[in-house]
This record gives C-alpha cells, structure tokens and sequence, in this order.
C-alpha cells in the first residue's frame, strides 16, 4: 500500500511539472506568434482574438499545475508528518513502558526507519530484561551466601563460647571443621566468579574418558572406604574427547560423590562411556534411592539441596560440574532410572 502512494504521489508531481512546463510553453508561443502577426502586416483583431483564449488557456494550465503540485506536495507533507508522528508516539510509549508495535509495511526509507526502530526498541528490551534477570539472580546469590554463611559462623560462635567456659576437644574439633567449611564454601564461590566472568583457564586438549574416570574414582578412594561404596568402572575401548583433563575430572568427582552419597553401604556406583560421531558420552549412576520427583529440576541450582541431602554439602557441587562441562561444549543432565538409582549424563560434543 505505502509503494501504491509512493507511486501515486510520484505520477502527481510529474503531471503537474507537466502542466505547468506545457503552460509556460504555450503562453510564450503566443506571444511569440503575436508579434510575428503584428509584424506581417495581420490585421490585429483577427489575429488576437484565438491569441487572447490561448494565453486565457495556458494561464490556467498553469495555475491548474500549481494548485495540482501543491496539493500534492500538501499530502505528501502531511502522510511524512504523520508517520513522523506515529514514530514519535511509539518511542514515547516505548519510554513509559506500554510499548507496542509497528505494523507499517513497504520498502520506502520509512519502513526502514520503522524496522531499525523496533529492533533497536527489542534489543534495548532484552538488554532490560537481562540486567533485571542477573539483579534478581545477584540477589538471590546474596541471599545463599549469607545463609550458607550464617550456619558455620554461629556454630563457631557457639564452639568459642563453650571453651571459654569449659575448654574441650571436642568444641576445638567443631570449630576447626567449620573452619574447614567456610574454606570449601569460599573456594567454591571464587571458581563460580571466575567461570561467570569466563576467567577460568581451561587448557582443553585430546583426553581419554576412561582414563578421567579412574584419576576421579582414585580421588575419592577415602571416601569409598569411609561409606562402604565401591566405584566400577569397566574398561570399553577409546573414547576420546576435548577436553581440561584436570577440571572434567574434578566435575566427574561430583557426580561420583553425590552418587556415593545416597547410595547405601556396600553399594556400588557404576561408570560406562561411548563415543560417536557427535559427542562423546559419560554415565555415572547409583542403585540408591533416586532423586526426589521435585528436585530434578532443581540440582544444578546454586546452594540447592535435595529432599535427600546427606551430610553438611555446600549445594555447589553439581552447580560446578554443570559450569565446567557446559564451558567445554558440553552438556549435563540427571534422572531416575527405571531400574531404581539416579543417573548423571555428560555429553561432550566434538565440535
């Protein structure tokens, strides 16, 4: 419709330029004619009398020519003025938050205007959205820490007091594990800033699955002999993958752990890997009890933990993993296995 206008006002202004060139034209060949009949000896009334209607004719041409480009000028200013204000008022909703859109539609430099006016609106949008998203994230995070923060200073707190009033071993060795918990929780955080703000160096090199298995299952010897729970993890041919050996295996260990944590004593968490033309594939599971149906969602969550939870976790441990794998090309899932235990997928793609 907008091209239609275009090509209407267009054929208007050509006509009336044509009408007042014709006009002009006319009225000053008459006068031409004129002087040439008065010079030829013609008598005046008789060659005056068609003169006089032709110039009558060609000012009126003229004027006809006039009022026409005018009147199109006229429309064309007033079609500008209004887009022009349409512009105006979508920017100024834009600015009080009702926003809208643009339904204009052609290939004339308002359109174009129009169009890089509302992706610049959308993108100005998203970038909003965004900073509120990472400021309701950046709070929630506050709000974690200071309450993973809280727990271990007011047993420390509580530890200092009872030695001042009746010194004992057993307040020293409370102390000094939450010592310990308030190094790991610090630890923890640092390595999550860092993988936010993409400082953490990964060299990624050619590596083995199998062999990042067993340098992780070897890490967590202690702990296999502290819970009863045995780690297999067969030997299935080479697969290799791109990979930071050092940072894949401490994710892996995450894994391992949590499975060794909600599986029974004398239980065993299973490992197995394949690879194809895509991505190579890591699987770790249990045959504990699972995961909660309502966790799921939630166990790669900062600070989360599980209707199941074990022990004094920090609730970054799996969040960590899924940072290191998916900063790599990778991607993490977790679920229930049909047979019973939970289940941890990697997925390290090749390209």
């Amino acid at each position: 419709m907008t091209e239609q206008k275009h090509i209407v006002t267009m054929m208007g202004i050509v006509l009336s330029v044509s009408l007042i060139a014709s006009s002009i034209t006319a009225f000053l060949l008459c006068g031409y004619y004129n002087r040439i009949g008065l010079s030829g000896g013609y008598g005046q009334p008789d060659f005056l009398q068609p003169a006089k209607y032709s110039r009558l004719f060609a000012v009126i041409g003229f004027f006809a020519g006039a009022a026409l480009f005018g009147t199109v000028i006229l429309l064309w200013h007033r079609q500008n003025t209004r887009r022009i204000r349409q512009l105006i008022d979508y920017l100024e909703r834009v600015n009080i938050g009702r926003g809208g859109e643009l339904f204009w539609v052609g290939e004339d430099d308002f359109s174009r205007l129009q169009d890089e006016i509302y992706k610049t609106v959308t993108k100005l949008y998203q970038t909003a959205d965004a900073a509120l998203a990472a400021k309701n994230s950046f709070a929630d995070n506050l709000s974690n820490i200071a309450h993973q923060l809280k727990t271990p200073i007011t047993s420390m707190l509580l530890s200092v007091q009872m030695m001042r009033e009746k010194p004992s071993p057993h307040h020293l060795e409370q102390l000094c594990r939450q010592l310990t918990h308030l190094v790991d929780l610090e630890e923890g955080l640092l390595l999550l800033s860092r993988m936010d703000a993409g400082t953490l160096p990964l060299e990624r090199r050619e590596a083995d699955a199998f062999t990042i298995l067993t340098l992780a299952a070897d890490n967590l010897q202690e702990l296999s002999e502290k819970t009863g729970v045995s780690i297999e993890i067969p030997e299935m041919g080479p697969a290799l993958l791109h990979a930071d050996v050092e940072w894949t295996m401490e994710a892996v260990m995450n894994l391992m752990k949590n499975c060794m944590e909600h599986t029974a004593s004398g239980g065993t968490v299973f490992c197995s890997y394949e690879q194809n033309p895509i991505y190579t594939q890591i699987r770790i599971w249990d045959d504990g009890a699972g995961f909660a149906r309502e966790d799921i969602p939630h166990l790669f969550e900062r600070f989360y933990r599980g209707k199941h939870q074990k022990g004094e976790g920090l609730g970054i441990g799996l969040a960590l993993s899924k940072a290191v794998i998916e900063s790599q090309n990778g991607t993490i899932s977790a679920c229930n296995r049909p047979e019973g235990g939970a289940c941890f997928d990697i997925r390290m793609y090749c390209h």
